[in-house]
């Protein structure tokens, strides 16, 4: 399971953020996750639950906001989704295609007191 890696380096990212900034209590972690990373909401959140447990971010509410997958054609300059792998352009069918979104993993804030 993957994503507890991910969640591990996200949580010490905001515990340390957190101690730096003399937040005592977390209560909202939110953070972006593109399809291309292939996590798992659900994962992500019970991977959550056990690392958080004992740290200032136990019980805080993790928002995760999914990114679909978006490609645009380095051709025709077309935006359209990545379904079903297929990366080919469907308005010109140039393969000259690039990822502009569905890679993210970050964290976008957290709230705290």
């Amino acid at each position: 399971m993957h994503e507890f890696a991910l969640v591990r380096g996200l949580m010490e990212a905001v515990l340390t953020e957190a101690e730096n900034n003399g937040i005592q209590k977390i209560n909202i972690i939110k953070i972006v996750v593109g399809e291309m990373t292939a996590a798992l909401p659900d994962a992500l959140r019970f991977s959550f639950e056990i690392l958080s447990r004992d740290t200032p971010a136990q019980d805080a509410e993790l928002l995760i906001d999914k990114q679909a997958l978006q490609l645009d054609c380095r051709q025709c300059r077309f935006s359209f989704p990545g379904e079903s792998l297929n990366y080919n352009c469907p308005q010109c069918g140039s393969g000259n295609t690039e990822i502009v979104k569905g890679q993210e993993l970050y964290i976008e804030y957290f709230e705290g007191e």
